[in-house]
C-alpha cells in the first residue's frame, strides 16, 4: 500500500511516516500543501493524511482540488483543531475521516485500514476470497485453517491483489502501489513474488488464485465472500 502524508509539522509528520512503514506501507510526504497536491496529482496511493492547516495552500483546499479533479483517493484529516465546525467543513470538502492531535497510532492505522478496506468494497477487517482469507488487522494469511508464512513483499502483493479480486492488476501498478524508491521499482521481482505466492497459496495447483493475463498483468481470481 502506498500512502501520501501531508503535515507541515516535522516532528508529528516523521512519527507518522515512520509508522506508516513499520505497518508494510510506501510513503510520500510534503511539508505544505502546494507540494502535497502535488503528490496526490502525480503519484499513485491508497490513502491521504491531510492536515488542514498546512502553509501555501489549506487543507481544505487541497481536499476540495483533489475531489474537484474526480480523485477518488480515500482521505484522513489530522488537525488540531476540535471545534466541530471544522469537522464538517473538513467532511463537506470531501474527507473521508477525521482524527483530532493528539491521537493513538494505532487509532490512526486502524482508520487508514478502514478507508483502504472501504475504497475497495470490503467492509470487514479479513478479506475473504474462499479458501483464502487475509486478516489486515494482524497481516496474517490463511487457506482453510492453515496459516501461511509469507515475506513482507509477498504479503504486500497478495493484500493489494485480494483487494482488488476480480480485477487486472498491471506490474507497473503494483509496483508503484509498493515500493518507495523508483530506483526500486524492478517490475520483474513482481514475478519472484507471484510465483511464490502462487507456491505457497496453491501447492497442488488445484486453485489457481492467481491469473496471468499476458501483457496486462494479474487477477487475483478465487470469489469475494462475506467473513463468516
Amino acid at each position: 500500500m502506498r500512502a501520501i502524508v501531508i503535515e507541515d509539522d516535522v516532528d508529528i509528520q516523521q512519527q507518522i511516516v515512520t509508522r506508516l512503514k513499520s505497518e508494510g506501507f510506501a510513503v510520500d510526504s510534503a511539508d505544505n500543501g502546494a507540494d502535497g497536491l502535488y503528490l496526490v496529482q502525480e503519484y499513485p496511493a491508497d490513502v491521504a493524511i491531510i492536515d488542514l492547516g498546512l502553509p501555501k495552500m489549506s487543507g481544505l483546499e487541497v481536499i476540495n482540488q483533489i475531489r474537484d479533479q474526480a480523485n477518488k483517493i480515500p482521505i484522513l484529516i489530522l488537525t488540531a483543531r476540535g471545534r466541530w465546525q471544522d469537522k464538517v467543513e473538513g467532511l463537506d470538502a470531501g474527507a473521508d475521516d477525521y482524527l483530532v492531535k493528539p491521537f493513538h497510532h494505532e487509532e490512526m492505522m486502524a482508520r487508514i485500514r478502514v478507508l483502504i478496506r472501504r475504497a475497495s468494497g470490503w467492509s470487514d477487517s479479513r478479506i475473504v476470497c474462499s479458501p483464502v482469507s487475509l486478516d489486515t488487522a494482524a497481516q496474517r494469511i490463511y487457506v482453510d485453517e492453515r496459516e501461511l508464512d509469507l515475506t513482507a513483499y509477498e504479503y504486500k502483493v497478495l493484500e493489494y491483489l485480494m483487494l482488488h479480486a476480480g480485477e487486472v492488476i498491471s506490474k507497473t501498478v503494483l509496483t508503484e502501489h509498493l515500493y518507495d524508491d523508483e530506483s526500486d521499482n524492478d517490475s520483474n521481482v513482481i514475478e519472484v513474488f507471484i510465483r511464490r505466492l502462487r507456491q505457497k497459496l496453491d501447492p497442488d495447483e488445484s486453485l489457481k488464485p492467481i491469473e496471468t493475463l499476458r501483457g496486462r498483468g494479474y487477477r487475483f481470481t478465487l470469489q469475494r465472500a462475506e467473513p463468516s
